[in-house]
């Protein structure tokens, strides 16, 4: 009732209610019964053992993409002006693509897969990097990101 932080509770009926209440607060109706002080088990010690990085499997855009493309949109025997206009992106994207100065994303390059029955898309595995926690001066500067 008056807030007092204290070890000593006792379970005390005041004015029809049952609360756990200080002995000076518990004098104001009538005490149940004191209750045992819960005592927090001591810590463990544990020794940290060095994570293992986590692999992850992920999709990616395979790396000669720009070959694998252009040599099937040749084989069909289309234009970059008449595939970009199937595939529905612009042809100065496509041209990107197809010279490796750009690489396409996953929803575009499984279209490109799709369309031209090539295998642009595979899976692989990446080791999860963990990043380090912020020091207490503030946050993280690029040298931190560094020394990992």
């Amino acid at each position: 009732m008056c807030g007092k932080e204290t070890e000593d509770l006792y379970n005390a009926i005041i004015e029809g209610t049952n609360l756990k209440v200080c002995e000076r607060c518990a004098k104001h109706g009538k005490i149940i019964k004191k209750i045992k002080p819960f005592v927090l088990p001591k810590k463990i010690k544990r020794i940290a053992q060095p994570k293992e990085p986590e692999m992850e499997i992920v999709e990616a855009v395979v790396d000669d993409y720009a070959k694998k493309i252009r040599d099937a949109r040749s084989k069909s025997g289309m234009t970059q002006k008449e595939f970009a206009k199937k595939i529905n992106e612009k042809e100065s994207l496509l041209h990107k693509i197809e010279t490796g100065a750009f690489k396409p994303s996953l929803p575009t390059a499984k279209k490109l897969q799709k369309i031209l029955r090539i295998k642009l898309v595979e899976e692989r595995e990446e080791e999860e990097i963990e990043m380090p926690k912020e020091k207490k001066g503030g946050a993280l500067t690029i040298g931190d990101i560094l020394k990992t």
